[in-house]
């Protein structure tokens, strides 16, 4: 059996957005079109999931909201697919007063708030690496987004690394976007899932 050379990660998503065919009847039609686009596309990843409202779909994760807007794009021009695509969100963990665990991935899973004891949210150690001068607008971000420093490094004579745990469900909107735009592209963004805290 063959091995994956060492030193590789996976291509991590950024942005989580449900993806539903306009008719149901189309949900095997839209697998295969997710299927083909992500032949030669391997950073997007997606898994089976239902809604109340909108049927059979997919929970698809993104490396942001331009690639989420170009594989809508190309599910219309090259697949002739009509979807919904959903507002970005993360899971959390709901802990009912019976002890049971639910993963809610969209407010419908949410149990009874009679029922629920407390909620967790996901939290992320974010890594960030930029120029130095962009370093003042990076951190404004971060601590905008409920981040706190963890640590700086400095790789570089102008090259620092940020290391901050913040919340995951305030990445996942516009935050790759936002520091690409204040850093004009000179940022690294890369997270890895630390923890579920109580709101």
């Amino acid at each position: 059996m063959s091995e994956a050379i060492q030193g590789f990660e996976d291509v991590k998503p950024m942005v989580f957005a449900g993806i539903y065919p306009v008719d149901t009847e189309d949900f095997e039609e839209l697998r295969y079109s997710m299927e083909k686009l992500q032949l030669n596309d391997a950073s997007l990843t997606w898994e089976p999931e239902s809604s109340a409202a909108l049927g059979f779909g997919f929970r698809c994760g993104f490396l942001g909201m331009l690639h989420m807007e170009i594989i809508q794009e190309r599910l219309e021009r090259e697949f002739n697919m009509t979807v919904i695509t959903t507002v970005p969100n993360v899971s959390y963990l709901a802990y009912k007063t019976s002890g049971e665990v639910v993963t809610v991935n969209n407010p419908s899973d949410l149990p009874d708030p009679g029922r629920i004891d407390y909620i967790e949210e996901p939290y992320i150690k974010a890594s960030i690496i930029t120029k130095s001068e962009f370093i003042g607008p990076v951190m404004t971000l971060c601590i905008e987004k409920r981040g706190q420093i963890m640590n700086q490094n400095y790789l570089t004579a102008d090259r620092v690394e940020l290391i901050f745990e913040m919340p995951l469900g305030e990445v996942v909107f516009d935050f790759y976007d936002r520091l690409k735009s204040i850093s004009k592209g000179y940022a690294s963004f890369d997270y890895h899932l630390r923890r579920y805290e109580r709101i």
